[in-house]
């Protein structure tokens, strides 16, 4: 028995060296550049981690020949990190906070997710673009952005530029959001409610979400992370109905396998949910939470960053970009009118 133990043992460790060495180039350059984006948060307070991250990754990319030893690590942040980000998500969500937004409002919020996704697909069939990547920005901009577009990309046969594409397009327009929603809540006369209410039902990050609402001022924070969050929430649902209609087509993967009717990683979103919800969790542990949902997903948007090249988004033509601006024009609209007539109505 110790003579096979002995045996076993070096094999066993090649292996596991053989995966530190494949791994690490690329989740260490991924570590720096979350750290860089948390220093640049930690003095700049309302520049959020992720963008600064994503930024990063664009920029290195069109400036520096990255070596190939870097691109498993990256491809892991960018994918299995993202998704684990989404887990931690959950955290922040509270059954009761959102609950306490009334049916009206939350009848708003759903008619902007279907609303957004369904408006985001027509526009896409006009302009005759492929559906898998009109699905990445329908979901992208109609739901939480990146983390939506991942989400999507888990139950669907999505090409890697088109996630590429759909993130991009996400940090763009969700960026032009910041001060759009407090200048055009300034210029209608509303209350910083209802403007963070606003706020939250169209812009696509969370991130650009808290930086509109800190901006606005008042009240506008609180009620906007709460409309975001549960916009965040149909998330779940949306990926366990893209996944049911991939299984009925009778899609499978690259290694034969059909996608799972309720992805893995949303489960575990779900649970994180529950859990934030029913259990008394001590501050420090919510605290960590939210430190390891920011520092994941910022590792993943730096991996998704990376591989941004400006020449393949000149590559992809226009009609992204209109789709985009179509999109969030859609939902921005949605959300204001759905608001408008719950608050003032």
């Amino acid at each position: 028995m110790s003579t096979n133990l002995l045996e076993s043992t070096p094999p066993f460790t090649q292996l596991r060296t053989g995966v530190l060495q494949k791994y690490t180039p690329g989740l260490l350059l991924c570590s720096i550049a979350v750290l860089i984006a948390m220093i640049v948060n930690h003095f700049f307070s309302g520049v959020s981690p992720l963008i600064v991250a994503i930024i990063l990754g664009i920029i290195l990319t069109n400036l520096v020949q990255l070596p190939a030893s870097i691109s498993p690590g990256i491809t892991l942040a960018s994918k299995k990190l993202l998704r684990l980000g989404i887990v931690f998500l959950g955290l922040q969500l509270v059954f009761s906070d959102i609950l306490s937004l009334g049916f009206p409002m939350l009848a708003v919020i759903v008619c902007i997710v279907a609303g957004g996704i369904f408006g985001t697909i027509l526009m896409g069939h006009l302009l005759r673009m492929k559906p898998t990547q009109v699905l990445l920005i329908a979901c992208g901009f109609s739901i939480c952005g990146a983390a939506a577009v991942a989400g999507v990309e888990g139950v669907t046969d999505s090409e890697e530029e088109e996630v590429v594409t759909a993130v991009a397009l996400v940090v763009i327009f969700g960026t032009l959001m910041i001060p759009f929603i407090p200048f055009a809540t300034k210029v209608l006369g509303l209350s910083p409610e209802i403007g963070g209410m606003w706020a939250g039902g169209s812009i696509h990050e969370i991130a650009q979400v808290v930086a509109a609402g800190g901006i606005i001022g008042g009240g506008a924070l609180g009620a906007a992370v709460v409309v975001k969050l549960a916009r965040v929430l149909l998330l779940a649902p949306i990926a366990a109905i893209l996944s049911f209609r991939q299984r009925r087509q009778g899609y499978t993967s690259p290694d034969g396998k059909r996608p799972p009717v309720v992805p893995l990683f949303i489960l575990g979103f779900l649970a994180m949910v529950v859990l934030r919800s029913t259990v008394a969790l001590p501050d420090e542990v919510i605290a960590a939470g939210g430190f390891l949902q920011t520092a994941l997903l910022s590792a993943a948007m730096f991996g998704l960053g990376c591989g941004v090249k400006i020449q393949n988004l000149i590559h992809v033509g226009v009609k992204p970009f209109i789709l985009a601006f179509g999109s969030t024009t859609l939902v921005t609209s949605i959300a204001l009118a759905g608001t408008l007539l719950t608050h003032l109505g």
